[in-house]
């Protein structure tokens, strides 16, 4: 007797041609219907309009109606709400990362760097793209905004710039950028990257749904990067800013390993626990041969009516970070509620309140970034 067991095995079969992976494997198999000899299956589709549909159509009516005991098979086709769609993406992110990720093991087990231009013609030899790691030691410091206003402040410099959000648990970019779209694939089956505020972006937020922890182990991180730089359709960038993860962890250790290329700046608050912090973050960058850029202070200071600054969380965290990695610092950005507003409304206080003083500050930073960056 058929069953829908049997049905949905046969269309196991079926292919999306579009994210690669089976139908049933990426939930667009939405109901099964069998009555005597007639088989209804109900596909819901990625995206409204999609124009491969009649070949999933025409895949479904051959593999069922292969089956022993179907007459008729009649196909109908729906389409993904967003949290539907992120979901099926990040399930082909997933299925690619287990079928492609890993690395091969070099001398004494130590994982072998991935040769760049199998990574992305960002990272070939002749490429003239500047990678800035954004990192911290610790979380709360404001790592993500000050990645966000950056970009901004370099794309207003005239610099093509993209980001990389790599704060896989904490990714936050979208919702600082104002970007919401789920992820969408070109013709190359290569995601296409956010374009926000003249900012090109790729996040977590693309591909699962919103509020939805990220529950991977250490390894998939990596691999994570990897896909990131692999299949996603980037243009030409004169600078990409990879927001990092907070500390030492996978992430990190990846960036410094695989992007030794990679310029670090590191951003800590006046606080001294958030400056030894940051040092152990230094030390995994140095150990790699990083070059560590510089140093930013963020939530320095509260600007006062009368000129004065409210030192909330004491001074002198950038300074003797900067003193004792002996490089600059770059800024100490005032702690100001038009940078949360920015943040929390999708528009960074570089844009939403260019006049106010932390956006100043960040400009300043921006302009000393890339001067320090093509010395």
């Amino acid at each position: 007797m058929l069953t829908q067991d049997m049905v949905r095995e046969a269309l196991s079969q079926v292919t999306d041609p579009e994210l690669h992976y089976d139908i049933v494997s990426l939930n667009m198999v939405r109901d099964i219907h069998i009555e005597e000899g007639m088989v209804t299956v109900d596909v819901a589709l990625t995206v409204q309009g999609c124009p491969l549909h009649q070949k999933i159509e025409t895949d479904v009516q051959k593999v069922v109606h292969a089956l022993p005991g179907v007459d008729q098979v009649a196909v109908h086709l729906h389409v993904m709400n967003d949290e539907e769609r992120r979901t099926a993406f990040a399930r082909a992110f997933q299925k690619s990362q287990a079928e492609r990720g890993g690395t091969s093991s070099g001398p004494h087990g130590s994982p072998m760097q991935t040769a760049s231009q199998q990574w992305s013609p960002l990272l070939s030899e002749n490429s003239s793209t500047i990678v800035l790691g954004i990192a911290s030691g610790k979380g709360g410091v404001g790592k993500s905004t000050v990645t966000a206003n950056l970009a901004i402040g370099l794309s207003r410099l005239g610099y093509r710039v993209g980001i990389m959000d790599m704060d896989i648990y904490g990714y936050s970019q979208g919702r600082m950028l104002g970007a919401h779209e789920p992820a969408r694939a070109n013709q190359a089956q290569k995601v296409i990257p956010w374009h926000v505020h003249n900012i090109h972006v790729v996040s977590m937020s693309m591909f699962v749904p919103e509020n939805q922890a990220v529950v991977w182990r250490g390894p998939m991180l990596g691999k994570m990067m990897q896909q990131f730089f692999t299949d996603v359709a980037w243009p030409p960038l004169d600078y990409l800013l990879i927001d990092l993860p907070p500390g030492t962890g996978d992430v990190a250790l990846d960036v410094a390993q695989r992007l030794p290329q990679a310029l670090l700046v590191i951003v800590t608050t006046p606080q001294i626990v958030a400056r030894e912090v940051a040092m152990r973050t230094a030390d995994v960058a140095r150990r790699a041969h990083q070059r560590i850029l510089g140093v930013i202070e963020n939530m320095s200071y509260v600007p006062m009516p009368e000129g004065q600054r409210l030192t909330l969380f004491g001074t002198g965290g950038g300074e003797s970070l900067s003193r004792a990695l002996d490089v600059p610092l770059f800024g100490q950005v005032p702690l100001e509620s038009s940078v949360r507003e920015g943040s929390d409304g999708g528009i960074p206080v570089i844009l939403s309140a260019p006049d106010s003083e932390a956006a100043q500050t960040f400009m300043q930073i921006a302009q000393k970034i890339d001067a320090a960056a093509h010395a």
